[in-house]
Protein backbone atom coordinates (compact mmCIF):
# COMPACT_ATOMS: atom_id res chain seq x y z
CA UNK A 1 0.00 0.00 0.00
CA UNK A 2 1.41 3.61 -0.85
CA UNK A 3 1.05 6.38 1.31
CA UNK A 4 0.19 4.03 4.63
CA UNK A 5 2.42 4.26 7.63
CA UNK A 6 3.81 1.06 9.01
CA UNK A 7 4.38 0.66 12.26
CA UNK A 8 7.43 -0.75 13.80
CA UNK A 9 5.75 -2.50 17.12
CA UNK A 10 7.28 0.32 19.04
CA UNK A 11 5.49 3.49 18.21
CA UNK A 12 2.86 2.29 21.39
CA UNK A 13 6.02 2.08 23.41
CA UNK A 14 7.14 5.53 22.58
CA UNK A 15 4.14 6.87 23.34
CA UNK A 16 3.72 5.33 26.91
CA UNK A 17 7.31 6.44 27.46
CA UNK A 18 6.52 10.05 26.61
CA UNK A 19 3.63 9.85 29.10
CA UNK A 20 5.30 8.56 31.22
CA UNK A 21 8.40 11.07 30.91
CA UNK A 22 5.81 13.83 30.99
CA UNK A 23 3.99 12.53 34.28
CA UNK A 24 7.50 12.61 35.84
CA UNK A 25 8.45 16.25 34.82
CA UNK A 26 5.05 17.08 36.39
CA UNK A 27 5.82 15.57 39.55
CA UNK A 28 8.83 17.17 39.88
CA UNK A 29 7.99 21.11 39.34
CA UNK A 30 7.67 22.72 42.71
CA UNK A 31 4.57 23.39 44.23
CA UNK A 32 3.71 27.24 43.72
CA UNK A 33 5.25 29.48 46.43
CA UNK A 34 2.00 30.87 48.80
CA UNK A 35 1.65 34.78 48.95
CA UNK A 36 1.04 34.57 52.33
CA UNK A 37 2.64 32.59 54.69
CA UNK A 38 -0.12 32.29 57.57
CA UNK A 39 -4.04 33.22 57.48
CA UNK A 40 -2.84 36.09 59.67
CA UNK A 41 -0.52 38.16 57.30
CA UNK A 42 -3.49 37.32 54.54
CA UNK A 43 -6.18 38.79 56.92
CA UNK A 44 -3.49 41.67 57.90
CA UNK A 45 -2.42 42.18 54.27
CA UNK A 46 -4.90 41.32 52.05
CA UNK A 47 -8.73 41.13 53.01
CA UNK A 48 -8.49 44.19 55.53
CA UNK A 49 -7.38 46.09 53.24
CA UNK A 50 -9.21 45.06 50.15
CA UNK A 51 -12.66 44.30 52.03
CA UNK A 52 -13.54 47.81 53.57
CA UNK A 53 -16.64 47.81 55.12
CA UNK A 54 -18.04 49.89 57.66
CA UNK A 55 -18.17 47.72 60.74
CA UNK A 56 -19.62 48.91 64.22
CA UNK A 57 -22.17 48.72 66.96
CA UNK A 58 -23.99 51.50 65.87
CA UNK A 59 -27.12 51.77 63.71
CA UNK A 60 -24.85 52.74 60.34
CA UNK A 61 -23.37 49.78 60.81
CA UNK A 62 -25.02 46.21 60.08
CA UNK A 63 -21.97 44.82 59.98
CA UNK A 64 -19.63 43.49 62.42
CA UNK A 65 -16.02 42.75 63.04
CA UNK A 66 -13.47 41.87 65.65
CA UNK A 67 -9.56 43.36 65.24
CA UNK A 68 -9.17 40.69 67.52
CA UNK A 69 -10.55 37.93 65.34
CA UNK A 70 -8.26 35.10 66.45
CA UNK A 71 -9.85 34.93 69.63
CA UNK A 72 -13.33 33.23 67.95
CA UNK A 73 -12.58 29.57 66.37
CA UNK A 74 -15.23 29.96 63.85
CA UNK A 75 -13.75 32.89 62.37
CA UNK A 76 -10.03 31.09 62.07
CA UNK A 77 -11.30 28.07 60.24
CA UNK A 78 -13.99 30.49 57.75
CA UNK A 79 -10.84 33.01 57.34
CA UNK A 80 -8.21 30.24 56.66
CA UNK A 81 -10.75 29.03 54.24
CA UNK A 82 -11.02 31.80 52.81
CA UNK A 83 -6.90 32.26 52.57
CA UNK A 84 -6.32 28.43 51.02
CA UNK A 85 -8.83 29.51 48.26
CA UNK A 86 -7.48 33.01 47.28
CA UNK A 87 -4.12 31.12 47.25
CA UNK A 88 -5.00 28.27 44.54
CA UNK A 89 -7.61 30.53 43.12
CA UNK A 90 -5.07 33.42 42.56
CA UNK A 91 -3.30 30.61 39.75
CA UNK A 92 -6.02 30.53 37.79
CA UNK A 93 -5.38 34.22 35.91
CA UNK A 94 -8.78 33.69 33.64
CA UNK A 95 -11.70 33.55 36.63
CA UNK A 96 -10.17 32.59 39.55
CA UNK A 97 -10.34 36.18 41.30
CA UNK A 98 -13.91 36.04 40.22
CA UNK A 99 -14.66 32.65 41.29
CA UNK A 100 -12.90 33.34 44.40
CA UNK A 101 -15.24 36.91 45.39
CA UNK A 102 -18.25 35.13 44.13
CA UNK A 103 -17.79 31.23 45.73
CA UNK A 104 -15.83 31.95 49.01
CA UNK A 105 -15.48 35.35 49.63
CA UNK A 106 -19.37 36.53 48.92
CA UNK A 107 -20.27 33.51 51.30
CA UNK A 108 -18.30 33.69 54.30
CA UNK A 109 -18.10 37.52 55.27
CA UNK A 110 -22.08 38.06 55.69
CA UNK A 111 -21.50 34.87 57.89
CA UNK A 112 -18.61 36.20 59.86
CA UNK A 113 -20.10 40.07 59.85
CA UNK A 114 -23.77 38.92 61.14
CA UNK A 115 -25.36 40.57 63.95
CA UNK A 116 -25.45 36.84 65.38
CA UNK A 117 -22.33 35.71 63.70
CA UNK A 118 -18.79 34.92 65.73
CA UNK A 119 -18.58 39.03 66.20
CA UNK A 120 -21.85 39.59 67.73
CA UNK A 121 -20.04 41.46 70.78
CA UNK A 122 -17.30 43.19 69.26
CA UNK A 123 -17.26 46.98 69.93
CA UNK A 124 -14.70 47.76 66.95
CA UNK A 125 -15.56 49.81 64.54
CA UNK A 126 -14.20 51.66 61.54
CA UNK A 127 -15.27 54.91 59.17
CA UNK A 128 -16.10 54.48 55.84
CA UNK A 129 -13.36 53.35 53.60
CA UNK A 130 -11.05 52.41 56.22
CA UNK A 131 -9.74 48.74 56.29
CA UNK A 132 -11.08 46.26 58.78
CA UNK A 133 -10.07 46.68 62.10
CA UNK A 134 -6.97 44.33 62.97
CA UNK A 135 -4.97 43.65 66.49
CA UNK A 136 -1.90 41.20 66.10
CA UNK A 137 -1.79 38.05 67.23
CA UNK A 138 0.12 36.67 69.97
CA UNK A 139 3.52 35.94 68.70
CA UNK A 140 3.38 32.07 67.04
CA UNK A 141 0.00 31.59 66.76
CA UNK A 142 0.21 31.55 63.00
CA UNK A 143 3.65 30.38 61.91
CA UNK A 144 4.39 30.86 58.02
CA UNK A 145 4.22 27.92 56.78
CA UNK A 146 6.40 29.03 53.97
CA UNK A 147 9.35 28.48 55.88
Amino acid sequence: MRGALVSNGYDDLDDDLDAVSDDKSAEESPAPTLVFGSVDEFVREQLSQTYRRVVGPSNRASRRWAAEWWRSPEAIARLEALWRSWEHLRLDGATGSSTWWRDHLDHHMPILMSADGPFADSDDQNKPGEPLPYEAPPAGMFPDVRV
